[in-house]
């Protein structure tokens, strides 16, 4: 290889610090706007914690991106800190359930995050215990290092058995905890997940509920500018950040997907060797932030469900307008046409149902059921909730 050639290309003169621009990081409380009075809410749920005492179960609704997992890490960790105060001793521990979806899974994690073996002596393998088995572990970490326990459980609604909430919520109740006590914090995007949770499960879980709204233009943009100083003194011409939060706020109020925008312009500033991010790169970033977010979510997908929301994609292109309904029956006509290009069989009926009801359950899409009239029944109206343009980009990307 010549001497002479340089693949990483001159030095950094985008980014600062690209952290601040990471979803993972936990920003001060200064950084995070317009979420004072759900902070306050927050705090007040669990400030009985602080003291020792059990504090509220809390349900958070919102759509993605509006600040519900920021506030309650935050919230959780001032609590610690708080609680230290009060000689108080709070274990916190964070469950994604779309990745730990299952009561096991979830049980496993919550335990993992809030063990010291070397203090306990109880080891918690990522495999080979029974659910059970790990609830008593569990239990015993949290008697003998916590005087109180935070568990979040974010997508909550994600988790394939709503068991593990009435574990947590009763641990007290049943004896499971004999010298501490217990709070769970329950994250889902979807406002009617409370419908879905049995009666026992909402009577013990249920204590305290929250709304997070999306954010406005005004609030989005103050998000970017609190996190600016990612980049260097001078490289964001003064339309950017205002660009940025126009499109957040126009399309989804998802400060997540503002950020991740911001961090993608400056990436192509620096790819396309500029010395400054430009609204042309906001655009370029806007259309790569929408087709990588649904790539990685599509690319997880059987091979089927990707032919069947082309199959919608497709559709709803040949229809009027990106948000034109497409019946069940119609999606899987194309579907199985779509199965004999790539020549493969193709599903029946039934599954392909499944198929598009797991779609909706990932956001993906919408569905309505509709009367046909008398003697008729009913059929299911789907809508692509993204253009079907990036639908199919992102599942030609994804293969």
């Amino acid at each position: 290889m010549p001497d002479s050639m340089d693949y990483f290309g001159s030095e950094n003169e985008i980014f600062r610090n690209k952290e601040l621009l990471q979803v993972s990081h936990l920003p001060d409380g200064d950084r995070i706007i317009g979420r004072e009075n759900e902070l306050t809410d927050l705090a007040n749920a669990i400030k009985p914690a602080t003291r020792g005492n059990t504090p509220n179960n809390v349900l958070v609704y919102g759509k993605t991106g509006t600040g519900k997992s920021l506030c309650s890490k935050f919230i959780t960790n001032q609590a610690i800190e708080r609680a230290k105060d009060n000689d108080v001793s709070i274990g916190v521990a964070y469950v994604d359930c779309l990745q730990e979806s299952t009561e096991t899974q979830a049980v496993q994690s919550a335990g993992h995050q809030l063990n010291d073996q070397a203090t306990t002596d109880i080891s918690i393998p990522h495999s080979g215990l029974s659910t059970s088995e790990y609830y008593r572990r569990l239990w015993r970490i949290v008697d003998s290092r916590y005087d109180v326990a935070l568990i979040i459980l974010d997508e909550v609604d994600k988790i394939e058995d709503d068991d593990i909430l009435m574990q947590l919520s009763r641990a007290v109740e049943s004896g499971a905890l004999t010298e501490s006590t217990i709070g769970v914090i329950g994250i889902s995007n979807k406002v009617r997940y409370k419908d879905s949770l049995d009666e026992r499960i909402k009577s013990s879980l249920c204590e305290r509920e929250y709304v997070f709204s999306p954010y406005d233009a005004t609030q989005i943009r103050e998000i970017l500018r609190s996190r600016s100083d990612a980049f260097h003194e001078g490289v964001l011409e003064d339309g950017v950040i205002p660009r940025v939060a126009a499109l957040a706020a126009r399309e989804h109020g998802d400060a997540r997907k503002a950020i991740d925008i911001l961090r993608f312009a400056g990436e192509i500033a620096e790819e396309s060797d500029l010395e400054s991010v430009t609204e042309d790169c906001v655009d370029h970033a806007h259309e790569r932030e929408e087709t990588s977010r649904l790539a990685e979510l599509i690319s997880k997908s059987p091979s089927h469900a990707k032919l069947v929301l082309e199959a919608m994609a497709l559709l709803t292109q040949q229809k009027e307008g990106d948000n034109a309904p497409v019946t069940t029956n119609e999606a899987y006509d194309l579907y199985k046409r779509l199965c004999e290009r790539d020549e493969s069989d193709h599903l029946k009926l039934r599954r392909v149902r499944d198929i598009l009801s797991e779609l909706e359950f990932l956001s993906i899409i919408e569905q309505e059921r509709k009367w046909a009239g008398r003697g008729k029944g009913n059929y299911m109206e789907n809508r692509l909730i993204d253009d079907p343009k990036v639908i199919i980009a992102a599942c030609n990307e994804s293969e």
